[in-house]
């Protein structure tokens, strides 16, 4: 999957991660689901991006990776977050949504696949 600059890749980018600190080895490494820790296959592993970070005296990249269900339910926050400050998202009219705010629904309708 491509994580630059696209809506998807954005989007993909806003949910919060769970700490370094309470992730597990396979959790860091993307073998296992970043939130809920299920084991991941290249079929149902969604690539969240490069994320940088702080260890010890240095700063550090890591991929994370998680199951289809969990960015589901990730982007459906963002999603309600992001609409909230997103005056072309709050509009009535049909498809008046941003591109991230597009993205963040349609990764929360396909969590399941």
């Amino acid at each position: 999957m491509n994580t630059t600059s696209t809506p998807a890749a954005s989007a993909l980018a806003e949910p919060p991660l769970p700490s370094l600190n309470g992730l597990s080895e396979q959790q860091i490494r993307g073998t296992t689901c970043v939130w809920d820790g299920i084991a991941l296959t290249p079929e149902t592993a969604v690539d969240l991006g490069p994320r940088k970070t702080r260890r010890l005296d240095g700063e550090c990249q890591w991929f994370p990776r998680a199951c289809r269900t969990c960015v589901g339910q990730q982007a459906m926050r963002v999603l309600f977050d992001h609409t909230e400050g997103c005056e072309q998202c709050r509009r009535t009219e049909k498809d008046s949504a941003c591109d991230t705010g597009r993205a963040l629904l349609r990764l929360s309708i396909r969590k399941g696949r």
